[in-house]
């Protein structure tokens, strides 16, 4: 029996009790809204990027990788924009001394009284809101003088734009065709929040794809089907997934056209990912800004032109929360044997994503097992993501592993001894079979990459 009631409390939980993610510098009493990676969150964390980078370099021949500066020119925001108009209306409350952003006030906690929202109780003293840029400054150079400021880049996007012309040069591509990059983006958010959803140091995954004019719309939809199959292929839930399209109200100055890809959060609907038309607002300005001309010259047709982007743009940490959340369950264990109705808690990750895929376990520690182990652990780590763990009961084992969304676990026991074989068993059935060793990192790296769908929707009805 699964439950699907996912609290962010349980993931925040999981994740620190686990080593996926922890708060950052907690030993000095922490830092608002950063966060630090464990273990198994790198694993986690590493293979989306992998997923995504497979999807836009391996499975296609469109579309080259990047890997931009963080510190770029400050000239580069000036002319996206980013200078003058990056910004969001803050408001200081005179009593708590606490900053909300003024038009989320009704979603926030007031600083005294949390089950108020800032400015309802006669104790709240609030400021006129102001704009407050988002981007960090920083300063090039031993001394801070005239000149010398610049930004942490608070998007990868701009480093693509303006590496067109390297790229177009040594590609020897054509539109349309695609630049993508992923990398760490900082934004000063006024109220950042909700565990890793929204945080003041993040990482994006980005492409831009450059295409003729008058194919901007077609290709607008084809990026958006190709982003929500990305996310459906790698096991998020039908209807805990869905496209949204901007209203004209919501749309950014350079944009003609957006949809968020959002996911069904604990803290409801929230951006997953945005696909924009962002026209050749941005080739545009940055021509007008550098003096370089950043265009398409078609020998074939005589034709030259400013190509239009359309921009996916996914935060590769917003990403992984959603794969937490959306594997998370908790269920009563039915099957016959030790473990026999107790609730585990379980990570049903697509096997592609899990940060191991393979625990090899001794049944116990004597008798030649953990030798035995060791061998067939070290014949799995070359293809697979393997980890040997000898401690505990062999229940506790089990439940260690389904919490880290480990799909197979390898036990070693007595008779592994005498014929060579193991027992595999499955995290999502909880089903045991006996397999050889010879040939079993071949057969479970196939199990790993063949297509896969969450048994939550199977539980879930």
């Amino acid at each position: 029996m699964a439950n699907d009631v996912v609290t962010m409390d349980k993931i925040v939980a999981l994740c620190k009790r686990r080593g996926f993610i922890f708060p950052s510098s907690e030993i000095y009493g922490g830092v608002g809204s950063t966060y630090d990676f464990g273990h198994y969150g790198v694993l986690l964390k590493g293979n989306v990027k992998a997923q995504w980078w497979r999807a836009m370099l391996q499975e296609r021949d469109d579309i080259v990788a990047l890997d931009s500066a963080i510190l770029q020119h400050p000239r580069v925001w000036e002319a996206s924009g980013h200078l003058a108009g990056f910004t969001d209306p803050l408001v200081d409350c005179r009593t708590c001394g606490q900053r909300f952003r003024a038009d989320h006030l009704g979603e926030l906690p007031c600083g005294r009284k949390p089950s108020k929202h800032p400015g309802e109780t006669d104790e709240c003293d609030l400021t006129e809101a102001r704009d407050f840029n988002l981007m960090f400054e920083t300063t090039i150079g031993p001394v801070k003088e005239s000149g010398s400021t610049a930004y942490l880049r608070p998007e990868t996007a701009q480093g693509i734009f303006i590496n067109f012309k390297n790229v177009l040069q040594f590609s020897r591509k054509k539109p349309p065709f695609g630049i993508a990059q992923v990398g760490k983006s900082f934004r000063n958010e006024i109220t950042p929040g909700n565990f890793i959803f929204r945080t003041r140091e993040f990482e994006q995954m980005e492409m831009e794809y450059f295409v003729p004019p008058a194919e901007v719309d077609t290709w607008f939809r084809y990026w958006l089907d190709q982003r929500m199959r990305w996310y459906l292929e790698l096991g998020i839930r039908p209807d805990h997934v869905r496209l949204r399209a901007h209203e004209s109200s919501e749309l950014s100055h350079y944009s003609s056209a957006t949809s968020d890809v959002e996911y069904l959060f604990p803290i409801g609907w929230s951006e997953l990912e945005g696909i924009a038309n962002r026209g050749k607002f941005d080739l545009t300005q940055h021509a007008e800004f550098s003096g370089e001309k950043l265009e398409y010259f078609d020998q074939a047709s005589g034709e030259r032109y400013v190509p239009y982007v359309i921009e996916p743009a996914a935060g590769a940490d917003r990403a992984t929360l959603a794969f937490l959340v959306d594997a998370y369950d908790e269920e009563v264990v039915s099957a016959q044997g030790a473990g026999a109705g107790e609730t585990r808690t379980v990570l049903r990750l697509h096997p592609r994503l899990a940060p191991i895929k393979v625990a090899v376990l001794p049944l116990v520690r004597k008798d030649g097992q953990p030798e035995l182990a060791r061998e067939v652990h070290d014949s799995l780590r070359g293809l697979l993501q393997s980890e040997y763990d000898d401690g505990g009961s062999i229940g506790k084992r089990y439940r260690r592993q389904d919490e880290i969304g480990t799909p197979f676990c390898v036990t070693i026991d007595h008779e592994s001894l005498g014929d060579r074989t193991v027992t595999v068993r499955d995290r999502d059935t909880l089903t045991q079979e006996r397999l050889p060793i010879e040939g079993l990192a071949q057969e479970l790296a196939r199990r790993v990459s063949v297509p896969w769908s969450t048994p939550k929707l199977a539980l879930s009805r």
